[in-house]
């Protein structure tokens, strides 16, 4: 089975983003119940013309799973996104300096696009781990929803489980932080054992 795990680098605001960090040690770990896994990790610049660019190259090699993080500073919790929206900010612009002209990403295209990933097994795997975890519906305007946007579209011939999991920032300014890094890293590793046994369990589904 071929996983693809993905990061992003840093972004204006943001000069420390452990969401690579996290891909990267996944990409890492030994456990058995990854042994039968192929994983390559990715480190996507934030840009978009690097988001297009790339996802290109990872959907060539057909993944089975597609599993990306992203840092949502602001957050309390892990986030299993459940959804793409069709939109984009106006306002920030990513790490090359570009600002979109138009606040969709698709023109003529449906609002929203639904994550093909079991939310609630992947939040109940994270909290196993002790990582306060839920599903959201909102994976903002910026570089991470474009990627799952795009993930998403690419996702249906192959097919290809696609999750985007945003995680809080481990390093935030004058608080606690939700979890630490190496916490982080093994939700990070349950969350792909069940992305594993989900997409063991479509590809044994009969055709119809």
């Amino acid at each position: 089975m071929r996983v693809v795990v993905a990061g992003f680098g840093p972004f204006p605001g943001a000069p420390f983003n452990p969401s690579a960090l996290v891909a990267k040690a996944l990409a890492r770990r030994r456990r058995p119940a990854l042994a039968d896994l192929t994983v390559t990790p990715h480190v996507f610049a934030t840009a978009y013309s690097a988001v297009d660019r790339d996802l290109a190259k990872l959907f060539a090699t057909k993944p089975d799973i597609l599993l990306m993080f992203g840092l949502a500073a602001k957050r309390r919790h892990l986030c299993v996104e459940t959804r793409a929206k069709n939109a984009v900010s106006l306002l920030f612009p990513d790490a090359a300096g570009y600002r979109p002209r138009a606040g969709v990403i698709a023109a003529r295209q449906p609002a929203w696009r639904r994550g093909n990933a079991p939310a609630a097994r992947l939040v109940h795997a994270a909290r196993s781990r002790g990582v306060p975890s839920r599903a959201s519906r909102d994976a903002g305007r910026y570089l991470c929803n474009y990627a799952y946007w795009q993930a998403l579209a690419r996702a249906a011939p192959i097919p290809a489980l696609v999750a985007f999991v945003h995680i809080p920032d481990t390093r935030p300014k004058n608080k606690k932080p939700v979890a630490s890094l190496p916490a982080l890293e093994r939700a990070a590793e349950e969350i792909l054992i069940a992305l594993k046994s989900a997409r063991r369990a479509f590809k044994a589904r009969p055709s119809s």
